[in-house]
């Protein structure tokens, strides 16, 4: 780590300056959080595994299209990204009904949802992310009317994406968090920002509906890691040995 001062810590990573003008060095820890970090822990490789299974899915995502920050893996645990001024607004993407949506509406944890739902909250842990609307969004300025049009239209796009990559792989993409942000230098448009990885994606074995998430911290169920690990060996990523 050395002397680097860092600019920002959240629940799972930390971002240090750049090398560059417009770069910042995204750095992944084994912190595992729940609940808004009610309940924490570190898991031994963790940062590692959603490194570079995160590394393995931004490519894929660029690949077809879509605008990411992400521009190298450095090492085990840091990547390379484009300085962004991030949207302060959490886009859930819903496939199936998981997590906190079956207690808000009353529904049964699996059922699937007639369409693809998104939802919007606002990243703000002490208010505790709450729900909003696209007026809420405009009505603050978090975004305009055209980066909310962006927003929607790339979030069901890399939807289909990943639900794709994850089928091919015999997983169900049940629900994600995506984040977008603004290049910092005023130059470009919107890009996905954050990560990709079983940390911010509800995984299920398909047949089974086996956890492969971090679910498996959330509810205690243990093999957070071995999940992980077979979520990378799927999808061809090769891990180092020792974390």
């Amino acid at each position: 780590m050395g002397e680097r001062q860092p600019l920002y810590e959240g629940k799972a990573k930390i971002i240090y300056p750049g090398p560059d003008t417009g770069t910042l060095v995204q750095y992944f820890k084994d912190d595992a959080t729940a609940f808004n970090a009610r309940k924490k822990d570190v898991i031994t490789g963790k940062g590692v595994l959603n490194n570079f299974i995160s590394e393995h899915i931004m490519n894929r995502l660029g690949a077809a299209g879509v605008t990411t920050h992400f521009i190298e893996r450095m090492n085990e645990r840091e990547q390379l990204i484009r300085a962004l001024e991030i949207i302060p607004v959490e886009v859930v993407v819903r496939n199936v009904a998981a997590g906190s949506i079956c207690p808000r509406l009353g529904l049964t944890e699996g059922d699937d949802l007639p369409s693809t739902l998104v939802e919007f909250c606002l990243k703000d842990d002490a208010l505790g992310d709450p729900i909003i609307a696209r007026e809420h969004i405009l009505t603050f300025g978090w975004a305009n009317a055209g980066e909310f049009d962006v927003m929607v239209a790339e979030t069901h796009r890399i939807n289909t994406l990943l639900t794709d990559i994850f089928a091919a792989i015999n997983v169900r993409l049940i629900d994600f968090k995506l984040e977008f942000g603004r290049p910092a230098d005023g130059s470009g448009g919107l890009m996905l920002a954050d990560e990709i990885s079983p940390d911010n994606c509800r995984l299920w074995q398909v047949g089974t509906d086996e956890k492969m998430d971090k679910d498996r911290f959330r509810r205690d169920l243990g093999g957070l890691t071995e999940a992980y690990q077979e979520i990378a060996r799927r999808l061809g990523v090769t891990i180092p040995q020792a974390f």
